[in-house]
């Protein structure tokens, strides 16, 4: 009796602990299911099944209702349908609906939405775009009337005169999209014959803030209107209209124009403040510029670090195929995270990345010491009144309370940074006349101050005022307004903050492309002055874009990677007056390798006969992504048609870009080029090698001859080194030439890596 009491009473116990156990692990479910909020997720099916665009978003619903249950939570959940340009969506789901939509028959591949960032006077001019020789792109494409550029950025101002469409003809016929009025932005009175199409896009910003963004406390317009002026700042450099005298506060004086001056714009305002740019809103507006019509896509937006994988993790680069694919060039920023190695972006082998430059102008901040010498403030802008002779006082002398005490106040204090404090905080607050900042350059031109000047110099400067602190009994300096200086003795550099190759997804793919000029760029801003300056691979971008749009106006049989070659070969690798070497970061500065600047800086004056391209199509893209290691079903979607990678992959090395890059050269390799002939038929090219330190290179055949029936030659370079030990990239260059009419010149980086860290 005892022992049955007993084992009852232990059942009794067991049923209760089971009971109690399936509680917590309902309410653990529970918890973990509230935990998985919904997040913006983008799902990628290929190249669209239907020329219906109504048909490709019924089918999109089909999949959402599938896996939620019902076509009421397919709408709600569903927050854009790509269905132009190819075809996929975006949806607000949970990780575990993401993870098992990845799984559906029809899909790609799924990625979450990502928040990527936003990275003239003298421009055209500097890079000989001129329109006072009787010859050349801008003579030979009406300054490009005809093409449409499509600018995703940041919205635009319609009220700038750089937008006026005085001496337009009509809008291409062909052009399919629209203007939206909206908010402040009204289209009838905003658009014209220059101004075609202008919308935004914001689902992906809102779904960010679960619907609560409120736009007019963080200073935006829910309207294609640009609030900050990065949009119209892009828009105008590419194809803004002629206005003279435009200056800021007088500086950089001169004739305003864009790259292709007559050419149409198209905004997609894809950004907002903050560098808030959401990646299924950026997907959309591609969409819907290959859906309008555009001839180029324009997008001075980077990625952050680490870059993304292109077909599985890039939603933006996805987008950008199918546009490329269909024959338009996407023309993108590498970043602004120079000078380090590794950080440029945007580096898929179909985009055209860009580096930026400086040019021969220069901005000057006038620093006169008691002494009476006089020393140059760089990268600051100063437009009031001359601050007269003051004393200087050392930040790094004086305390908090003697700053309280009046000690810095009508003084200019002299920062030399040993900690970080904000500086500009410490004198609005304490009466300070003016502050002298020692800093390493940047080369990062922005509009400045007519308050209080800031003037920035570099360390060797600096130790000169220090010194003259230290010594002077009664130091004084006085700070004149900022002058520009233009031409000799400055010459071209790369920007530092330019961000650098190698590509660090696929290093065998050399990134950036091409570069352009793009610190201190006077162009359109949304002010009471009009103009102001900017500095980025933003501002290198849309010129490059405005060129390409010519290109595309003089050759529209040219592919996009047609368009590629031609920047790449025939670029400069010195400045284009001095003819000194384009300089990069260094100590002391060095000569600019392909990691700094592809090819070089931009040659309007050439790109457009280029002698020989190396293009690419299907095929070669399709050789890529095989040799990338990426499987067969996402090439085939990404495709639009089944494919099979061949056995054994094909080698990266081959992938047919107009340059070589080998990142592991342990043993000899040959690696295949194949050229296309856009010049005069019976042209003949022999090869000039100028091959990289202690790299051996052997070209064949060595003479190329295009006969009336010979429109593509493929060579090889075969490629061994002498190095003993592992070596850094070393750079060369391989040219074809027909006896100086066409210089084909593509840019060679060799590491030789006899121990190689990647096993």
């Amino acid at each position: 009796m005892g022992f049955s009491s007993l084992a009852v009473s232990n059942h009794r116990k067991h049923t209760a602990l089971v009971f109690i156990c399936l509680v917590l692990i309902l309410k653990i479910a529970l918890v973990s299911s509230a935990n998985q909020e919904s997040q913006i997720y983008t799902v990628h099916l290929g190249e669209t099944q239907h020329d219906d665009p109504k048909l490709v978003t019924d089918s999109h619903h089909d999949i959402l209702r599938s896996l939620l249950g019902s076509k009421k939570a397919s709408r709600e959940s569903m927050i854009y349908s790509y269905r132009h340009g190819f075809s996929g969506f975006s949806a607000k789901l949970t990780p575990s609906q993401a993870r098992e939509l990845s799984e559906h028959p029809d899909v790609v591949h799924v990625t979450k939405s990502k928040n990527m960032k936003l990275a003239t006077t003298r421009v055209s001019d500097y890079l000989g775009l001129t329109l006072s020789t009787p010859t050349g792109l801008l003579h030979d494409t009406d300054m490009g009337s005809e093409v449409i550029i499509g600018i995703l950025d940041m919205g635009i101002w319609p009220n700038s005169k750089s937008f006026d469409d005085n001496g337009l003809g009509p809008v291409p016929a062909r052009w399919k999209g629209r203007c939206v009025s909206v908010g402040w932005f009204n289209a009838s009175s905003s658009c014209n014959r220059k101004l075609i199409g202008a919308k935004y896009y914001a689902k992906g910003l809102l779904a960010k803030y679960n619907g609560t963004y409120n736009a007019a406390e963080k200073n935006e317009s829910m309207s294609p209107l640009d609030m900050d002026g990065h949009g119209t700042h892009c828009a105008s450099t590419a194809v803004g209209s002629f206005v003279q005298n435009a200056s800021y506060f007088g500086l950089g004086s001169g004739t305003a124009r864009g790259s292709a001056p007559r050419a149409r714009i198209a905004s997609y305002k894809v950004c907002w403040k903050n560098d808030e740019c959401f990646s299924p809103d950026m997907i959309k507006a591609i969409d819907h510029a290959i859906r309008d019509g555009v001839d180029v896509i324009s997008l001075s937006i980077g990625s952050v670090l680490p870059i993304p994988f292109e077909v599985d993790r890039s939603d933006f680069a996805i987008a950008a195929f199918h546009a490329v694919m269909k024959g338009i060039p996407v023309v993108c920023a590498g970043g602004n995270d120079g000078p380090h190695a590794q950080t440029v972006s945007n580096v898929a082998p179909w985009l055209i990345t860009v580096a930026a430059t400086t040019m021969d102008r220069e901005f000057f901040t006038p620093i006169t010491l008691g002494n009476n010498v006089t020393v140059l403030g760089q990268e600051s802008l100063y437009t009031g009144k001359e601050v007269g002779f003051a004393d200087i006082v050392d930040f790094d002398n004086l305390t908090e309370d003697d700053f309280k005490a009046g000690k810095a106040k009508g003084k200019i204090l002299f920062y030399f940074p040993s900690k970080h404090v904000d500086i500009a905080e410490y004198a609005n607050a304490y009466g300070v006349v003016g502050v002298i900042i020692a800093t390493r350059p940047y080369d990062s031109i922005e509009s400045g101050t007519t308050g209080i000047p800031f003037a920035y110099v570099d360390y060797e400067i600096a130790m000169d005022i220090l010194l003259y602190l230290q010594t002077a009994k009664f130091p004084k300096a006085k700070i004149s307004p900022t002058k520009s200086f233009v031409g000799r003795p400055f010459s071209t550099k790369v920007a530092r903050f330019s961000s650098r190759g190698p590509n660090s997804i696929s290093p065998a793919i050399l990134k950036p492309d091409i570069a352009a000029p793009g610190s201190g760029i006077l162009a359109a801003v949304p002010s009471e002055q009009g103009y102001g300056f900017m500095s980025g691979t933003s501002m290198a971008t849309p010129t490059i874009s405005g060129i390409v749009a010519l290109l595309r106006q003089k050759r529209p049989d040219w592919s996009p990677a047609a368009i590629r070659s031609a920047l790449i070969t025939t670029a400069l690798q010195t400045d284009p007056f001095g003819g000194e070497p384009i300089l990069a970061e260094g100590s002391p500065r060095s000569p600019a390798t392909p990691f700094d600047y592809g090819g070089g800086l931009v040659n309007p004056r050439k790109v457009a006969d280029p002698g020989l391209v190396y293009d690419m199509g299907y095929n070669e893209y399709a050789h890529y992504l095989c040799s990338a290691g990426y499987e067969n079903k996402p090439i085939s979607k990404l495709l639009g048609k089944t494919y099979t990678c061949p056995s054994p992959t094909p080698s990266m090395l081959d992938v047919n870009m107009p340059s070589i890059t080998i990142p592991y050269l342990t043993e000899e390799v040959i690696i295949t080029r194949t050229v296309t002939n856009v010049g005069p038929v019976g042209s003949v090219y022999k090869a000039v090698i100028e091959p990289p330190l202690g790299i051996k290179l052997q070209v064949s055949p060595e003479t190329l001859e295009f006969g009336p029936n010979t429109k593509k030659i493929t060579f090889t370079v075969k490629v061994s080194t002498t190095h003993r030990w592992n070596t850094d990239y070393l750079f060369g260059s391989l040219t074809w030439t027909d006896n100086g009419a066409h210089n084909v010149r593509i840019p060679l980086s060799v590491r030789t890596r006899l121990f190689n860290f990647k096993m």
